[in-house]
């Protein structure tokens, strides 16, 4: 199976770099890298100017500069279609570390046949789990993570895993060609967050299965170039803003009936949320955010 590892940069070489180093430990040897530099040209050549092509075990590795910053799903798109003859894309987040056995693990899950895109189990680097996989709660316009929290070990059920989510974190997820040709590309006007949810609900109501690789663990930093940091208070304003819009623009494209419920769901837990934290300036924001879906506004905000 031949693997296009898409990896969406924005001016953050460094993350890059590490990610790269962990790739070239894979054990799945059978793969190329597309790079989409959204951060225009400057980032461009100094994304170039550190990379390392190809990587010691032969896989090619191609930057691309992308027209202007596509939001990650623009970007993701864009190393699609670069690497249109490979079997599988591999979309993987900057930030990441995948350990050795991760790319094997799941092209062989994926290789089963029986599923068309595999997620697996995304670490933080305290040790603890981000999620083996994801469940979005339509009615609340809330998305959970499964096994947040949690120790690494013992690794989980996949069955279980498999029977409970209805997305994959977009942070590391393997997707097959019949998925990308039976759901279409990822959504662009999303720009940044939840389109990855919107993609897995879309492919399952076209019948396609999500399934899990329990014994792939890829590290992940989280956040490093979007300002989505741990603590609510650290939080940038393009990631409080765009998390909160985006939960109603999935819900009007996927689950119009719910939009009136669901909208007032998100405000109150967004109160709630924000209040408790007393990320009082990021309440500005996320209001802002949620006004902004209700009025249906799509792609980068203009301040952005």
């Amino acid at each position: 199976m031949h693997v296009a590892v898409a990896i969406v940069a924005y001016r953050n070489p460094e993350d890059v770099v590490r990610c790269l180093r962990a790739l070239a430990g894979s054990a799945h040897t059978d793969f190329e890298v597309v790079i989409c530099e959204n951060g225009g040209p400057p980032a461009y050549e100094a994304l170039k100017a550190v990379l390392r092509d190809p990587l010691p075990g032969g896989q090619p590795v191609h930057a691309v500069l992308a027209s202007g910053n596509l939001g990650y799903a623009g970007g993701v798109n864009l190393c699609i279609r670069e690497s249109a003859g490979a079997d599988a894309w591999w979309v993987l987040n900057p930030d990441t570390e995948p350990s050795p056995n991760a790319l094997a693990r799941m092209a062989a899950r994926l290789a089963a046949g029986d599923c068309d895109a595999v997620g697996n189990t995304l670490q933080f680097p305290s040790g603890k789990v981000q999620s083996h996989g994801g469940r979005w709660r339509a009615a609340l316009a809330r998305a959970v993570s499964i096994g947040y929290g949690a120790p690494l070990q013992p690794a989980p059920d996949p069955t279980g895993v498999e029977a409970a989510q209805n997305y994959l974190n977009g942070a590391s997820m393997l997707v097959s060609r019949r998925f990308v040709e039976t759901a279409g590309l990822m959504q662009e006007d999303y720009f940044l967050y939840c389109e990855e949810v919107e993609w897995c609900l879309r492919a399952r109501a076209k019948g396609l299965r999500l399934g899990f690789a329990p014994d792939a663990v890829v590290l992940h930093e989280q956040g490093t170039s979007t300002g989505n940091a741990p603590s609510l208070k650290a939080r940038s304003r393009v990631s409080v803003h765009l998390g909160e819009r985006n939960r109603l623009l999935l819900t009007r494209d996927r689950y119009p009936a719910l939009l009136a419920v669901a909208a007032a769901a998100a405000l109150v837990l967004l109160v709630l949320r924000f209040g408790r934290g007393r990320a009082w300036r990021q309440l500005g924001w996320a209001l802002q955010g949620w006004a902004a879906g209700m009025a249906g506004q799509r792609g980068a905000p203009p301040w952005a």
